[in-house]
Order: structure tokens, then C-alpha cells, then sequence
């Protein structure tokens, strides 16, 4: 009995012993779960989403470019594209080998995406492969399992409706480069381009908008199984620009194939309604990259499509640089309009002899006579006697030879000389080089948005600036109307002199622009031809009246060139041409400033509020 007692005794002490081991493993497990679920609730409810919820910064939609119009220049599509999350794979390397069994990728991709995500944070996602059709879209997400952090987004790509049409003024977007992304680095956002060349890049950052954000649930494999929340982008800003691009494309089917440019202009406050350079390119190529064949192509082509000439084209103005002596000899009194010169077809300098265009000469000429007939004599004189600083002040106050306030990037500021900059250049100002100055040839160099304007700023006797943004956000910009511009302090009676004399060169008898002459119902245009030289000929061979400058090659003959204004009495449109080896102005650039007049008078772009034949791009 007493050792059935004892056996009794050791049970029920065991069965306590293990009684208090549950009661205080249960203690501590309670006490555990409470620290889990109550003190520390929030911090695994945090966990557990951050393994269901995948976050991901988007790109925003670009803001579109508009001519005055509202026709879309440069707007957006869809683009499907595969995007890397580094921290969601365990494996970076073996996901991008999953992924170029799929879809191959090339030594630089893979090189790239492995370069960027080292150097960005873990959560941004890095573009593995973008503009993905519909079935490369489809065999990612089948095989989703296989590719933990890759996922596919659609954001948009950059297209311009129009291909090479405006690619000079509009420019083009491309992926931003690593000193980009080092200064910004939400710009390694996959889809996000930035602008390059035109007004792409300078309103580039009104255009590019700010980041939106997504939420998207995943099971354990990373398959996105349905999206919790999405917060938008903005969208960049609208710009609007002052083009006309049924004018833009009116110019260019005027030019047809030549290798040239045009500007067109509202001469009373600057506004540029038409740029077109010829041959041009297709900006949308710079989106997916430029291939190595093709920047060969362009670069190798002598006729350059690659550079904006109405704004880097820098050319000698030849005889329509004719006004601004005139000008700066009226001004300085070195001249009156009734002085007359003797033209006998040449002018003696000391040993040397200058030229003029008509071998047999003028004769006695004055002023609207030297301009009329272009004579080259009589401007020799006029240069001569007023001296190349005087000139070259009056120049730069007409918009030639100096840096214009264009909202366009890579304007060159082109030269007309003073005695101050051959000083600095070692060699001193000889009056020959006036002389010659005096024609536009030597060493003066402008472009045909500075002749635009100078042809401009003489109808309007302001000192209009040219400039493409009329509207950013909807709002109209500074600049719209004449009275925003200064007058350029040049007395009326002396524009008025010159202007007449620019309305003789087309429609008085003996003029040297009579292809330019308008047709009825249009009014009258006042304009100045002109052709520049690319290399020197002789005194021998001019003399020996054997020289044909259409029998040089191509790239030796002169440039042709034409500035004008219409109508003459109330002028509202400016505009130059200029023709890349055209050899005469009146033949060559005359009858093409004509065709563009009359297709801006015929839209009067700058007198209407909806474009005559506008044909809006279905585009976002």
C-alpha cells in the first residue's frame, strides 16, 4: 500500500512538472503571439504586404508640341516594354538569362542593364527591352514563374506624325544618358526620354512631367494578379508653337528636292510661321536609337540633313546685304539718295579690281537705282566712303551677324566684321575689305533666320525678334504684338528709300527679280536678290568672258538667295530663301520666294484662328 502511495506520489508530481512545462510554454507562446499580433502587428502587416504588394514608379506621359493650330507635331503612343525590379529577384543574372532565352538581348543590353542596376537603387526599375510586340508582351507573362522582377508595363513612345517635315524645329527625344541620370535620377525611369535637339529640348523640362506610381498585388512567384492602386503622372505641358504647318508643308513642296531653306515670318512682331531646311530627317529614328548604317548615311551626305540651315547655315548674304550699306551710309551721311555714281561695269581700287555683276555696267546710278539693278559699283562706293564698323553697327541692329533671342537651340551668330575683330584676329583692316563688304561677300556670314529677320525688322522698322512659342500651358507667351519690340531708331524717310528701292528690284521694268512679280489680287512685294560666291574667280578668267559658273561642279557654284516682304503697302510677312549652289538669285531663289508669298497669303495664318485645311494627328 505505502509503495502504491509513493507511486501515486511521483505520478502526480511528474504530471504537475509537465503541467507547469505546458503552462508556461503556452505562457510564452501567448505572450509571443501577443507581442506579434498586438505590440508589433503593424510592423509583419507591413511585411506581408510589401511581399503581396509590388510598388513601381511610371514614367509620365510626355506634353505634346502643337503648331499655332493645334496640330499635333510631336506627340505619344503606346509602348509595351519589359522593366527589371533588382530587388525582387534573388538572381539578377539568371532572370536576364531566362529572359534572353525568351528574347534575346545583345552584349550591350545585357552590359547596360547590368551597369544600371548597380547604380540605382534597388526599387527603380531598369529597362530591360522596350517597343515589344504584342506576342514578345504575351511570352513574358506566361512565363512570369521563370522571371522574378521582370514585369511588363505599357508606357508611351514619342512620334511625330509628320516624319522629317518639322524635325529641325521640332528636334527629337532619345534615352537619357548616364551624366543625365547622375544629375536627376528619376530619369532612369524606364520610358523617360528627354529632349535633344529642338524645341524638344528647350521646354524639355515643361514637356516632361512629373512621376506617377502603381500598386500591384503578386502571389509567391511575382504574377501579378490584379492592381490595388495607381496614381497618375502629370503629363507634361502643351507647347504651342507659332509654326503653320500647312505653310511648313507648302514650303517644302516648293522646295521639292533643291538643298535649301526657308523662313517665312510676321514681320510686325517676329513670329516664325514656317522653317523648313532641306534635306531633313526622321526624328522618331532617335527614340529606339540610331543605327550605325544610317548615322553614316547622314553624316557622309554632302547636302547635310542633318543641320537646321535656317538657323546653323551660315552663307554669305551676297547682294541682299545691299540695304543694310545703304542704311549705314544714309545714316552716317556718307551718302544721300541723289548722289550718282558711275558704273562702267568694274571699280579700281589702288592695283586692285572689283567687279561688278553686268560686264558692260550701269551707268550713272543713285540709290533706288543701286538697289534696283543690284549694282555692284555703286555699292563699292557707298562701303567704301561710309567705313565696315558703321556697317556692321547698322548690321547687327538689322539682325545680322549677331546672336538673335530665338527659343530654338544651336542658332550660330554668323559675322559682319569690324576693324576690332581682324585686330584680334593679328592682321590689320585693309579698305578692300570694305569694299568688298559692301556686295555681302568677304568675310561676312549670316543666316537665313538673321535675312528673315533683317527683311522683317526693315518692312516693320522694329526690332522684332524672331521666336517659335506662342503658347506653354495655354498661355499666350510675350511677344505677340508689334508694340512688344523697340523701333530700331532708323529715321523713316531712310527705311522708306530703301524700301522703294526693294519694290523696284520686282515690279518696275529693269528690276532684277521680275519672276517674283505677284499676281493680282495679292498686292505687291518688295524684295532683294542676291548671290554669294563659294570661291574665288580670277580677274583673268572673269576678264576672258569664258567663265560659267553653271559648268562648275555642284558644290563651286554660288549660292542663290532672296529676301522680301509683302504686301509692300501694309506689310505683314517676311521671308528668305536660299539655295545651296543655285549660281543667280533671280533666277533660282526669286520665283520659289513667289510660290511661298503667295501660299502665306493665300492661309494668312497670322489673321485666322483655325488652320484652312488642318488635319489634326489622332495622337495623344
Amino acid at each position: 500500500m505505502k509503495r502504491e502511495t509513493q507511486r501515486y506520489g511521483v505520478f502526480t508530481r511528474r504530471a504537475l512538472l509537465m503541467m507547469g512545462g505546458q503552462v508556461a510554454l503556452l505562457g510564452t507562446l501567448g505572450a509571443r503571439l501577443y507581442q506579434v499580433q498586438v505590440e508589433e502587428g503593424s510592423k509583419y502587416t507591413t511585411m506581408a504586404n510589401d511581399n503581396r504588394i509590388s510598388a513601381r514608379m511610371m514614367a509620365p506621359p510626355r506634353g505634346r508640341v502643337l503648331d499655332r493650330f493645334g496640330v499635333v507635331l510631336a506627340g505619344n503612343s503606346i509602348n509595351w516594354r519589359a522593366d527589371l525590379i533588382a530587388e525582387e529577384s534573388n538572381n539578377v543574372s539568371a532572370t536576364l538569362d531566362n529572359f534572353s532565352a525568351i528574347i534575346p538581348l545583345s552584349d550591350y543590353e545585357r552590359a547596360r542593364i547590368e551597369r544600371e542596376v548597380h547604380r540605382h537603387r534597388k526599387f527603380i526599375p531598369i529597362l530591360i527591352k522596350e517597343f515589344l510586340t504584342w506576342e514578345e508582351m504575351a511570352k513574358i507573362q506566361v512565363n512570369a514563374p521563370d522571371l522574378p522582377g521582370v514585369v511588363v508595363d505599357n508606357g508611351t513612345k514619342r512620334i511625330y506624325p509628320y516624319s522629317d517635315q518639322f524635325a529641325h524645329i521640332v528636334g527629337y527625344v532619345a534615352p537619357p544618358n548616364e551624366r543625365d541620370v547622375a544629375d536627376d535620377p528619376l530619369l532612369a525611369l524606364p520610358g523617360l526620354r528627354i529632349g535633344r535637339s529642338g524645341m524638344e529640348k528647350f521646354h524639355d523640362l515643361a514637356l516632361r512631367g512629373r512621376a506617377g506610381s502603381v500598386q500591384l498585388e503578386v502571389n509567391a512567384v511575382g504574377r501579378v494578379i490584379r492592381e490595388l492602386d495607381r496614381l497618375e503622372g502629370v503629363q507634361g505641358e502643351d507647347v504651342g508653337l507659332t509654326i503653320d504647318a500647312g505653310l511648313q508643308q507648302s514650303v517644302l513642296k516648293t522646295l521639292k528636292d533643291e538643298s535649301a531653306s526657308a523662313v517665312v515670318m510676321d514681320c510686325r512682331n517676329g513670329e516664325v510661321l514656317a522653317m523648313a531646311t532641306n534635306p531633313s530627317f526622321d526624328p522618331s529614328l532617335f527614340n529606339s536609337g540610331v543605327t550605325q548604317a544610317q548615322w553614316v548615311k547622314w553624316t557622309n551626305d554632302k547636302r547635310t540633313p542633318l543641320i537646321n540651315k535656317a538657323t546653323s547655315g551660315l552663307y554669305a548674304p551676297g547682294s541682299t546685304f545691299k540695304m543694310a550699306v545703304a542704311l549705314a551710309g544714309l545714316e552716317s551721311k556718307a551718302i544721300t539718295p541723289y548722289d550718282r555714281f558711275q558704273c562702267p561695269g568694274y571699280f579700281d581700287l589702288g592695283d586692285a579690281r572689283f567687279h561688278c555683276w553686268r560686264k558692260g555696267g550701269h551707268g550713272s546710278v543713285d540709290l533706288a537705282g543701286g538697289i534696283k539693278f543690284s549694282c555692284d559699283v555703286y555699292f563699292y562706293e557707298v562701303a567704301r566712303r561710309t567705313g565696315i564698323d558703321r556697317i556692321a553697327a547698322m548690321s547687327h541692329r538689322l539682325g545680322m551677324g549677331t546672336e538673335l533671342e530665338l527659343d530654338l537651340p544651336g542658332q550660330r551668330a554668323g559675322l559682319v566684321p569690324t576693324r576690332e575683330w581682324r585686330t584680334r584676329k593679328g592682321r590689320g583692316w585693309a579698305i578692300g575689305d570694305t569694299v568688298v563688304s559692301g556686295i555681302g561677300q568677304g568675310y561676312i556670314q549670316v543666316t537665313p533666320l538673321q535675312l528673315c529677320t533683317y527683311a522683317a525688322r526693315i518692312a516693320s522698322g522694329r526690332a522684332v525678334q524672331p521666336h517659335l512659342t506662342r503658347h506653354l500651358a495655354g498661355v499666350l507667351q510675350p511677344g505677340s504684338q508689334s508694340d512688344d519690340y523697340p523701333s530700331l531708331a532708323v529715321p523713316e524717310k531712310m527705311l522708306h528709300t530703301v524700301r522703294q528701292g526693294m519694290w523696284a528690284v520686282v515690279n518696275e521694268a529693269g528690276g532684277t527679280a521680275p519672276l517674283a512679280r505677284l499676281g493680282e489680287g495679292f498686292g505687291q512685294m518688295a524684295g532683294k536678290t542676291g548671290s554669294a560666291q563659294v570661291r574665288r574667280v580670277s580677274r583673268e578668267l572673269r576678264e576672258s568672258g569664258k567663265f560659267d559658273s553653271e559648268k562648275l561642279p555642284w558644290e563651286y557654284r554660288p549660292h542663290a538667295l532672296f529676301v522680301a516682304y509683302a504686301p509692300y503697302d501694309a506689310p505683314r510677312y517676311a521671308l528668305s530663301v536660299v539655295v545651296e549652289h543655285g549660281n543667280a538669285g533671280s533666277a533660282a531663289a526669286a520665283p520659289l520666294a513667289k510660290e511661298i508669298m503667295l501660299a502665306a497669303m493665300r492661309r494668312d495664318p497670322v489673321n485666322r484662328t483655325t488652320a484652312p485645311d488642318a488635319k489634326v494627328a489622332q495622337v495623344q
